[in-house]
């Protein structure tokens, strides 16, 4: 009965792909607390707070049932506000949302045009569209706009991009995307998960200056550098009652924990209020770019640096010995990346220092030394 099972477990082993659960080790080169908010006192005293005010651990049930609670609602008011949104929903992480999202809003004879390199979320999503769907290449405008023109005076485009890739570190050309989203009446979906909390103002991501528009969706993890979890989708207020009446994914599931939505609203409150976190990380990612440069490798520009080394193989063998050096960095395979880039993803975080990150950079070096 288990027998293909195993055969394809075997499959991945040979090919140097077997994923396993491994605990953290070493210093913190792999998590997305980028901000190190996750185990901060200011996070912790918010649960004790919210524990004095007698929030729930559990919803207990559906958001349209008795699940609704009044810290999910203040959540999604302070987020509208924080993130300049006409409206935001909360949702258990921001994969569930960005999947319901583009299982709900594209309707059929739309079309969903995608980046080559959008999160697995989106594909999941897609796939249960009634939308039509495309990729065109990566942070590709011209390959964008040919796909926009060929369908121009059908039904409407839905233009899926991440500000920060999360593999490559490197930026959407944002500016350039509205304008486009704008002039052939189209929709843009901003993935800001690996942007929301350091880049933009106050950490409000990359596409802040467009958000309010009604053809802008934004989804904003808070399990990254927010330090918390869940996920909000900031959207004009039809689209999240279309939503909050279609979405299968919130209306069937357990509400996220009233408790975590009031951690969530402190996050956003010390994304204000502590601008140096953003500060002291933006020193780092400079430092690194300066250092890799003298290693003749190039820096992402963000806190997110991939190092492709090519085969899985590689890419397992050269994180293990940097394990072992005392750095908690994992190899990243196929098919979470295209074939033949299989990589080191370095998450630069506040959990490091400069003498910490220097080192570990050296041993970079020298591992990576023919």
């Amino acid at each position: 009965m288990l027998e293909t099972y195993r055969r394809a477990l075997d499959d991945l082993e040979r090919g140097g792909r077997l994923r396993a659960l491994a605990p953290r080790l070493g210093h913190d080169f792999s998590s997305n607390d980028y901000l190190a908010l996750a185990n901060s006192s200011e996070l912790a005293g918010a649960v004790f707070e919210a524990l004095d005010r007698a929030v729930p651990v559990g919803a207990g049930g559906s958001r349209l049932l008795r699940g609704n609670h009044l810290e999910h609602e203040a959540l999604e008011e302070e987020a509208a506000r924080f993130f300049g949104a006409q409206s935001a929903l909360y949702f258990g992480g921001g994969f569930p949302a960005n999947a319901a999202l583009f299982a709900t809003l594209p309707q059929k004879g739309d079309l969903i045009l995608y980046d080559e390199l959008i999160h697995a979320s989106v594909h999941d999503g897609m796939s249960i569209s009634r939308a039509e769907r495309k990729s065109f290449l990566h942070n590709d405008l011209e390959s964008l706009e040919t796909a926009l023109k060929a369908h121009r005076g059908k039904g409407c485009c839905w233009i899926a991009v991440e500000s920060l890739y999360s593999m490559d570190g490197d930026l959407a050309p944002i500016h350039e995307l509205m304008a486009l989203a704008d002039r052939y009446q189209a929709m843009l979906v901003v993935d800001e998960a690996h942007a929301t909390g350091v880049l933009g103002p106050d950490g409000r991501g990359l596409s802040a200056k467009f958000e309010g528009a009604e053809n802008v969706i934004t989804l904003h993890t808070c399990g990254k550098a927010l330090g918390a979890s869940g996920g909000l989708l900031c959207l004009a207020r039809p689209l999240r009652d279309f939503m909050i009446n279609r979405a299968r994914p919130f209306i069937y599931a357990t509400a996220p924990s009233p408790l975590m939505a009031a951690v969530v609203r402190a996050s956003l409150k010390l994304c204000q209020e502590q601008p140096e976190r953003r500060e002291r990380l933006d020193a780092l990612v400079t430092f690194t770019g300066e250092r890799l440069r003298k290693m003749e490798l190039v820096p992402s520009g963000s806190q997110i640096q991939p190092v492709i080394v090519g085969t899985p193989e590689c890419a397992v063998a050269l994180a293990k010995s940097l394990q072992a050096k005392g750095y908690d960095i994992r190899a990243i395979r196929p098919p979470t990346v295209p074939e033949g880039t299989s990589r080191l993803r370095l998450a630069i975080t506040l959990h490091v220092d400069e003498v910490i990150l220097g080192r570990m950079l050296n041993d970079l070096a020298e591992a990576l030394r023919p």
